[in-house]
């Protein structure tokens, strides 16, 4: 099983163009969180200068704003905030979706009803508004940020996993092994689980681009903290001026839209190549 998931992910990466443009991207958006302040741009994102609203230009590639600050400057810091909460809370969402599901599908009955209808509780709530409610609460912060927005993510590939869990536990390599006398418990984390998650990998990757925009949400309404750098944040500082200074709300809006539309590129590529009835395209 692992081998042919293996088999399917390569195959992917092989014939898929969009599979390989949206890794490309990924590349290039970790590259520029991971280094980009310190070598694609040479000041802080607040830092003030004399050189108030000026437009593109050779000086300044983004243009500045109402403050003198570099709008390039801020939409590269704006990349490892996005990141960090977008990968930090996908993760978090599918190491508590993975192990809900396993337990639901595996045991099945009573625990099943149970997980399910918690499951089926939170996937019916009212994501950015439940998110925008816990924060104006519980305060700013980006731990507290990634983990309602993990909290509430968590279903989806909760779901996912329960029925690959369900499928695979009727297999015959597992009724063999119950045969043998290996612990249920041993079945299920040794055997079933490592085989059931590329599955849910796809859905990981799609919750990573539902945290940017739930981030940069919250960040428009002022719901994060100030001393983070943020492209909702930059997207509410420029609104004021849309019609005089375009390139405040342009830029930040173009770094969202491209860094959602690649991973759910990813996403929905991945999702392509797990599925068996997909054919390649």
């Amino acid at each position: 099983m692992a081998a042919e998931n293996s088999s399917r992910l390569l195959q992917a990466l092989k014939s898929r163009k969009i599979l390989q443009l949206g890794l490309a991207l990924s590349c290039v958006l970790l590259f520029a969180g991971l280094f980009g302040p310190s070598l694609l741009v040479d000041r802080s994102p607040n830092q003030i200068s004399s050189s108030i609203m000026v437009p593109p230009s050779a000086d300044f590639l983004f243009g500045t704003d109402e403050l003198g600050r570099s709008v390039l400057t801020q939409i590269v810091y704006g990349v490892r905030t996005s990141l960090v909460v977008g990968l930090a809370a996908a993760a978090t969402a599918m190491t508590l979706g993975v192990v809900m599901g396993a337990l639901s599908g595996y045991f099945g009955g009573r625990v099943d009803t149970i997980l399910s209808r918690v499951t089926e509780t939170f996937q019916v709530m009212p994501t950015f508004v439940l998110a925008a409610l816990v924060v104006a609460m519980a305060g700013t912060g980006i731990v507290k940020v990634i983990f309602i927005i993990a909290i509430l993510a968590w279903p989806q590939s909760a779901r996912v996993m329960r029925a690959q869990v369900m499928k695979m536990k009727s297999m015959e390599f597992v009724d063999a092994l119950r045969c043998l006398g290996v612990p249920e418990r041993k079945i299920l984390w040794n055997e079933i689980l490592p085989n059931a998650i590329p599955p849910v990998i796809p859905v990981g990757t799609l919750v990573i681009g539902q945290a940017i925009l739930i981030e940069a949400s919250l960040a428009f309404f002022g719901l994060t903290s100030p001393e983070v750098a943020s492209w909702g944040r930059l997207l509410t500082s420029g609104q004021q001026y849309f019609y005089f200074a375009w390139w405040l709300t342009v830029f930040p809006g173009l770094a969202i839209v491209i860094t959602v539309l690649t991973f759910n590129l990813v996403g929905d590529a991945l999702n392509q190549a797990f599925n068996p009835r997909s054919g390649n395209t």
